[in-house]
């Protein structure tokens, strides 16, 4: 199901769906779990949006609501490939094709006909009592909604994690899911094979399924029998009113020499005849099943990320940057920014990126050994792994696209683009890491290389190339190399206090008003009671956290200072960035 589709018929029925979505349009899981923690319902229910869902589904959720424990409800919708009738404009009835109202028996009477069991993870209904126990223990992945694992993963943990009755209520409630039959091979390929392998692999790595495997096929059934909704334990064999493994089998004695035996026992039977017509297994539902490889090469990314203007947000990281990395994607999202792009700088980060949904492209040229604490500035690791930027820059500048590159420890506060673009081609407008208050700020070797902004022209391809030859053979960061390539060794090209002139190229280098656009030790405001406000009152459109060694002191900094989005332990953003969850 394509999340434009789900948007469209929740706008059709007055429904919201704020979930976050990764970057071609799949919501996330644990992001639309999360959105339904904050409405004020009694009960939550998912169910995918082609489902019909018959009147027995309320007086089930009426049942249920009265029962005195938390409880997690499963249910897996009929099969039915044509339906000969249409759903009235105002939704509230089925017609036939004369216009003519059909009653709900005779619908259910054919819908019971022409479906099947088809049981799969992505059409089942999952309900539970809003405001008791967690459904499990531990963090959800973040699935992609609808491409498999999700559901079963969920059931799996709520019987490991004891919190909650769970039970099958497939012979209760009456749903049907429209099936449509396509000319597409059962063999997923491209796009969503890897969304569905994704999904896989999340329920591989999280949760109990490496240590036990659910035996879904114990679930207690929940039945209505004779106008009375029991639960029946397919294991004991023993009926309830209230469900529960500890109450299960009271109401079996109460019943063994009354009138109710025989009703109760043919509704136990149907039940019972119809299991084998599908499989609740969980086997292979939790496995990794194929090789995690992102469908999409670079080329194809910049096509479909790219804005209407051919420009794109770069940032470049390692595994010990990956948190970061996410707070600084989180702070896109809430910027409503999606022409961004990550470039992993190991295996490492590249599968933990395209696990999040991230449009992430692994450059092959990197550096090894860049991912532990001591790649920090200064360090020959530090070194390797900047000389690796300028050069995906020059790759994509090559390919044609304008490219804005932001380092993951620069936080946004306000989109720079529009500001950036106006300077024009030609220009590389780069931040100053000049630390003094007054005076030039395009002294030697003051050119930050973690935040500029570059066009897709002749001039600067030609500047670009001149800087990236230059660090190869440089024993320094990429940074000299910037300015000693741009600005002249010793800053012979300056023009005037903020600017370069490149000779040979004709290209411009503008350093960036520090108001806007401050570094790390730029008037302390990272030493400021409230970073935030002061970054306010001047202006900023975005602040460096540079200018201070080592990760664990720049993480730190970030989290103490309120500019810190992610959170670790959800793997979500955080909702005070005020990111529909």
């Amino acid at each position: 199901m394509e999340s434009e589709g789900e948007h469209q018929k929740a706008a059709n029925f007055g429904l919201k769906m704020n979930a976050i979505v990764w970057f071609l349009g799949t919501p996330f899981f644990h992001s639309m779990m999360a959105r339904s923690r904050s409405f004020g319902s009694d009960i939550s229910v998912f169910v995918n949006p082609e489902t019909i869902l018959l009147p027995d589904f309320t007086s089930s959720m009426s049942f249920l609501h009265e029962l005195d424990q938390d409880w997690l409800l499963v249910a897996s919708p009929r099969n039915i490939s044509y339906l000969p009738f249409r759903l009235s404009d105002d939704g509230t009835h089925w017609l036939k094709e004369s216009d003519k109202r059909v009653k709900m028996k005779e619908l259910q009477e054919i819908l019971s006909r022409k479906s099947q069991w088809s049981p799969s993870d992505g059409k089942l209904i999952t309900a539970w009592n809003s405001r008791g126990s967690p459904l499990h223990t531990g963090t959800l992945p973040p699935f992609l909604y609808g491409k498999g694992t999700h559901n079963h993963w969920v059931i799996s943990e709520a019987l490991s994690s004891h919190l909650r009755f769970v039970f099958d209520a497939s012979w209760t409630i009456s749903s049907y899911f429209l099936d449509y039959p396509t000319n597409q091979s059962n063999d997923l390929s491209g796009r969503e094979s890897w969304e569905y392998v994704g999904n896989s692999h999340l329920g591989a790595l999280y949760g109990s399924s490496l240590f036990r495997e659910a035996n879904f096929s114990s679930l207690v059934r929940l039945m209505k029998c004779s106008g009375r909704y029991l639960f029946f334990d397919p294991v004991s064999y023993a009926v309830s009113r209230s469900g529960g493994r500890n109450k299960v089998g009271l109401l079996e004695k109460k019943i063994l020499h009354s009138w109710r035996k025989k009703k109760v026992s043919a509704c136990v039977e149907t039940i019972k005849s119809s299991e084998g017509m599908w499989n609740w297994s969980s086997k292979n539902q939790l496995k990794a099943s194929a090789k995690l490889d992102f469908p999409f090469l670079l080329e194809s990314l910049l096509s479909g990320i790219a804005d209407e203007n051919k420009t794109i947000v770069l940032t470049v990281a390692g595994y010990s940057y990956k948190d970061m990395m996410m707070s600084w994607v989180c702070r896109m999202r809430h910027l409503k920014i999606t022409n961004f792009i990550i470039c992993a700088l190991d295996r490492e980060t590249y599968d933990f990126a395209i696990l999040q949904g991230l449009p992430v492209f692994r450059d092959s040229s990197a550096p090894r050994d860049i991912s532990f604490d001591n790649c920090h500035f200064g360090s020959k690791c530090f070194q390797r792994v900047t000389k690796a930027k300028s050069r995906i820059v020059l790759k994509i500048l090559k390919l044609g696209y304008n490219v804005l590159l932001s380092d993951v420890d620069v936080y946004w506060f306000k989109n720079p683009v529009p500001l950036l673009s106006s300077f024009g081609p030609s220009v590389l407008a780069a931040q100053s890491d000049e630390y003094n208050k007054t005076g030039p700020i395009n002294m030697p070797r003051r050119l930050n290389s973690g935040f500029y902004f570059v066009f897709s022209d002749g001039s600067t391809v030609a500047a670009m190339e001149k800087v990236v030859k230059h660090a190869a053979t440089s024993g320094l960061s990429e940074q000299p190399s910037f300015y000693d390539m741009l600005c002249g060794e010793g800053g012979s090209n300056r023009v005037g206090d903020n600017m370069c002139k490149e000779p040979e190229t004709n290209l411009t280098i503008y350093f960036l008003d520090r108001d806007l656009f401050p570094n790390g030790a730029y008037e302390g405001l990272w030493e400021k009671r409230n970073v935030r406000e002061a970054c306010s009152k001047m202006g900023c459109l975005v602040i460096h956290n540079n200018w201070i060694s080592g990760r664990r002191k720049k993480l730190e900094r970030q989290v103490l200072s309120g500019l810190w989005e992610y959170d670790i332990s959800t793997r979500m953003c955080k909702q005070s960035s005020k990111i529909s969850c």
